[in-house]
Parts: C-alpha cells; structure tokens; sequence
C-alpha cells in the first residue's frame, strides 16, 4: 500500500474523464469513451504523469490495458435523492478494483449516502470489506479530519467549491490543502480548480503530496471554449 502511495509523492496525476462544467458526463464532447481515455493515459504517462484518475469501469479496464501507471478508479453515480456522486457504495468500490484500481477515490463528505450514511461511515465500511486504498473527496476541513480518522488513506481536496456549503470558495482550494496538512497524518491531495503549473507547484509547496489536473490537460472541447471566450471578450471591448 505505501509503495502505491509514494509512487505518486511530488507529482502530477491527470484525471482522465471528459466532463461538463459540474462533473457530468459530456455526450457532445468526442473526446469520450474507453478507447480516447486510454489513449489520453497513455499521452499522460508519456509526458511524465506519476498517476491517472479514471472513471467507470470501461474506462479504468481500457486504461489499465494501455498504461502501467496506478489507478485512482471513482464510479459516478447519479442516484435519485441523493447528491453524493463519487463512488457513493461498497458495491460500486468493489467493482471498480475488480477493473483494475489500485486506489479508490470515494465521496467522503458529511452529505447522506445511500444506506443513511455519510462519509466516514462509508469509509469504515469499504475497510471492515476490503483491504483497498482509499482516497477521501472532502470539501472542508472537518471532512477531511473525519475521513482519516475514519481510515483514509489519502485525503483530496476535490469536492471543495462542490458542495452546497463551500460553493462560495474560490478553486484551487490551497487554505484548504494548508490546513489539512497541518491536521492529518495522511497524505493530502490537491485536487479541483488547478489550471497552470504555477497553481500545481503551489500545492506542492503548501505541502500537497501530489496534484491533480483533469479540464486543463485532457478536455480539448473546454479548453477551447476558454480560449474562445476570452478572445471574443477581449476583441469586443
């Protein structure tokens, strides 16, 4: 477990999924499915990245195949009633490992998961089921205690800006990955809202144990949407 860990210490983890401004998957975006996403691991892998994110089980099996990079597998799931997303079950972690995750990257905020829980008790759950790497997506700091305390093993900052009581924040969350790094013992991820190398490097000095980038990397079709904007914005003044 610690050697997957520190595979990724000092580095860059591209999350490979072509999502929409809010996390949903994209249907006009091109870009997506097993085969791109496998092909964009590998570009990754290639260019230096030290880990992939990778959603679905299609998409981490085909990754797996093309790339010898570790895993942090999630499983997006939209389940009526609840705004949990993130690899919200034990069912859904299990299937996700069985595809080929090393790590897996689960939901752990103090919102409802199905079966009434919230994020620690999922936690404690997958652990008492499986000897799986966990990942903990928090939004605040008192998530992110919670989820170590509950085993975590990583602590990331994804979900900070994405829940109804941190959307006033401005991403990347660097506060956030500060004090975590104080409080926990865990390793601590910068994830969410990084869009420069500058920012990247920034989390690493704040004492992040790796980076994330997923939009500013992988999704052409947004990117482009940026660029597009901004210029039309500048040339109408």
């Amino acid at each position: 477990m610690r050697e997957v860990i520190q595979l990724l210490k000092g580095g860059l983890i591209v999350s490979c999924q072509i999502t929409d401004p809010e996390g949903h998957f994209d249907p006009d975006n091109p870009i997506n499915g097993p085969t791109m996403m496998a092909l964009t691991a590998r570009s990754a892998e290639v260019g230096g990245a030290c880990g992939l994110r990778v959603d679905g089980v299609k998409d981490i099996s085909a990754v797996k195949r093309m790339s010898s990079l570790p895993i942090i597998g999630i499983y997006k799931m939209d389940i009526p009633g609840y705004e949990v997303r993130i690899t919200p079950t034990v069912d859904s972690v299990k299937e996700i490992v069985k595809a080929g995750a090393e790590i897996v990257a689960v939901d752990a905020t103090d919102r409802e998961h199905p079966g009434k829980l919230k994020g620690p008790d999922l936690i404690k759950q997958i652990k008492s089921e499986t000897d799986v790497i966990i990942m903990a997506d928090v939004s605040n700091e008192e998530e992110g205690i919670a989820a170590a305390g509950a085993g975590a093993d990583i602590v990331a900052t994804t979900l900070a800006g994405y829940t109804e009581y941190t959307k006033s924040i401005h991403k990347p969350d660097f506060e956030l990955v500060t004090a975590l790094v104080k409080r926990l013992s865990v390793p601590v991820i910068c994830e969410g809202g990084i869009s420069s190398p500058e920012q990247a490097r920034e989390a690493l000095e704040r004492g992040a144990h790796a980076v994330v980038v997923g939009t500013m990397i992988v999704n052409v079709k947004r990117i482009t949407q940026h660029y597009v904007e901004f210029i039309r914005e500048r040339c109408s003044r």
